[in-house]
């Protein structure tokens, strides 16, 4: 087991990721704010999301034209307009750095892959959408960085053919139990597969949460969660399609407020005499 999950499993509270994705909408100001967000809210990973436009775009969409803040222009043509590339990450690198914050990124294609393999990441994030992405998973798994991965969209059958796929070259993997619907419906969560994915793979098991609210997201770190990764934006109205199922900073705020004492909350499962309660016990019993 790698570093980074040695260090999870000894946390007494979740890994707090928060996911920026294109939250940023391309904006390095607006990037540099929600890392300092991230920071300033105690949480402990910001995390973006890389991508070759030219290869995730699919064909029949690169020449449908949209209007955008920056104008009407064509899908790929505002796909390569958000795109952070090497002079962005290399910013957003060392800003991570000064504040010893860690980063990282989910990767759509194998040049995003490639990419992130010139920084120091704790760890690579592979989405939901590309769980059933064999080419992209192998590679990665091969990567010897640490993988962390979605299951939104997929059933135990999908997300065993994914493991077993990683086994064959690493074991230094977490899951993620999510809901790719945005907003997710509170009665699609299912918070009951995170005790049994902890069961079935024996690994780090998380949750990414992409809801409106924070008590699910209190509810999967006491069903077992170690990591916990939600959306994050400056402001609910601005530009995105991920933006008003992200949570604003002071939601990041009340957040980890609320989730730093669940652990200690639930405590061991043993059944005894607390230390506090002996002179309450020697008063009432004698």
């Amino acid at each position: 087991m790698s570093e980074f999950f040695k260090k999870i499993n000894l946390m007494t509270e979740p890994y707090l990721i928060a996911e920026i994705g294109i939250n940023h909408n391309g904006n390095m100001d607006i990037a540099k704010k929600l890392i300092d967000a991230t920071n300033a809210c105690g949480w402990h990973c910001a995390k973006f999301q890389k991508r070759n436009p030219d290869v995730c775009v699919p064909d029949h969409q690169k020449r449908i034209e949209r209007d955008t803040p920056w104008g009407k222009m064509t899908y790929l043509d505002y796909k390569h307009k958000i795109e952070f590339e090497k002079n962005e990450f290399d910013i957003i690198n060392k800003y991570c750095i000064d504040k010893s914050l860690d980063w990282t990124a989910s990767v759509w294609d194998l040049d995003s892959l490639e990419f992130l393999r010139d920084y120091e990441i704790p760890f690579i994030k592979i989405p939901s959408a590309h769980i059933t992405n064999n080419e992209l998973m192998i590679e990665v798994s091969k990567s010897g960085i640490p993988i962390i991965i979605s299951t939104g969209m997929s059933d135990w059958k999908i997300i065993d053919e994914a493991v077993n796929t990683i086994k064959k070259h690493t074991s230094d993997f977490a899951i993620l139990h999510c809901n790719s619907t945005y907003p997710a419906p509170h009665n699609e969560l299912n918070m009951r597969v995170i005790p049994l994915m902890k069961e079935r793979y024996d690994c780090v098991i998380g949750y990414s949460g992409h809801e409106y609210d924070l008590e699910p997201t209190i509810l999967s770190v006491a069903m077992g969660a170690s990591i916990v990764e939600r959306h994050i934006t400056l402001d609910h109205n601005m530009w995105g399609t991920d933006q008003k199922s992200s949570l604003e900073v002071n939601g990041m705020a009340l957040l980890q407020k609320r989730l730093k004492d669940v652990n200690l909350i639930l405590g061991s499962e043993k059944k005894v005499i607390t230390e506090s309660e002996k002179p309450i016990m020697k008063k009432l019993r004698g």
